[in-house]
């Protein structure tokens, strides 16, 4: 087994700092890891298209109209 110098370092360190062996860190270090269980994921969030249709009375040039039609016609 290869570890990463980064790696290495931090055991080493948890190690000095515990007062025990390098191999007992290590594998005190992997049982904790291990152990964890992971976290649940929920379901994926989907998003269903639907079709909102084309509106032909509606004209998108004209914003007056367009706010009228959301608001009412005492939108001012």
């Amino acid at each position: 087994m290869t570890l990463d110098e980064d790696v290495l370092d931090r055991v080493r360190q948890e190690s000095r700092s515990r007062g025990a062996s390098f191999k007992t860190t290590l594998n005190d270090l992997l049982r904790v890891a291990l152990a964890e269980k992971p976290k649940a994921r929920g379901r994926p969030f989907k998003v269903k298209p639907m079709s909102l249709g084309c509106r032909p009375d509606l004209n998108f040039d004209k914003i007056e109209q367009l706010i009228e039609y959301a608001e009412g016609p005492w939108h001012r």
